[in-house]
C-alpha cells in the first residue's frame, strides 16, 4: 500500500460520522458534517496529486479511488432523500451510472484514470452535496437543487463519455446500414 492509497482509504473513515451527523437537524452538526465532507472531498486531489508527484500510481490505486469516491457521494446522497432534500430518481440516475460503471469496468484488462468529464462530474458532485448539507437559508434551497441537478447531468453524460467506442468512425467510412 502507497501513501496515496492509504490517503484514498482513509477517506472512508469520514463517512460514518458523516452519516450520523446529518441526522442531527442543528445547524452546529449540519457544519460539522459539512467540514468532514469537505475535508474528505479534500483527500482525493491529495492521493492523486501524490501519486502522479511520487510516481506512485498503481492499479490498487485505479480501482481503489472512484470505488471510494462512490462511498463519499452516495452515502450523504440516501441520507439527503430520507431527509426529502432530494429526489430518489435523481440518485438513482447517478446510482445507475455508477454501476454501469463497474460493470463495464470488470471486462476490461486495464483499469483507465478519469477524464475530465469524470473530474467534472466529481466537482459537481461534491459541491452539489456541500450545498445540500450545509445549513443555509431557505433562499438558496433552489440554487442547491440546480446545482444537484447539474451534477446529475455531468453524472450521466460523463459515462455516456466513458462508454463511447474509443475509436470513433472516420468521415469517409461507409456504413452498410440494414
Amino acid at each position: 500500500m502507497t501513501l496515496p492509497n492509504w490517503i484514498t482509504f482513509s477517506r472512508l473513515l469520514g463517512v460514518p460520522f458523516l452519516l450520523y451527523g446529518l441526522y442531527n437537524p442543528t445547524p452546529q452538526a449540519r457544519w460539522i458534517c459539512l467540514a468532514i465532507f469537505i475535508v474528505a472531498a479534500l483527500t482525493d486531489w491529495l492521493d492523486g496529486y501524490l501519486a502522479r508527484k511520487l510516481n506512485q500510481v498503481s492499479e490498487l490505486g485505479k480501482f481503489l479511488d472512484p470505488l471510494v469516491d462512490k462511498f463519499l457521494v452516495l452515502a450523504p446522497l440516501m441520507v439527503l432523500i430520507e431527509l426529502g432534500k432530494v429526489p430518489a430518481w435523481g440518485v438513482f440516475l447517478i446510482l445507475a451510472r455508477e454501476l454501469a460503471i463497474a460493470g463495464w469496468r470488470v471486462n476490461q484488462t486495464t483499469i483507465t484514470g478519469a477524464n475530465i468529464w469524470g473530474k467534472l462530474k466529481t466537482v459537481s458532485q461534491i459541491v452539489a452535496i456541500a450545498l445540500l448539507i450545509a445549513p443555509l437559508p431557505e433562499v438558496w434551497q433552489t440554487p442547491s437543487l440546480i446545482v444537484f441537478w447539474v451534477s446529475v447531468a455531468l453524472t450521466l453524460i460523463s459515462g455516456g463519455i466513458y462508454l463511447l467506442p474509443q475509436n470513433p468512425i472516420k468521415e469517409n467510412t461507409v456504413l452498410d446500414v440494414k
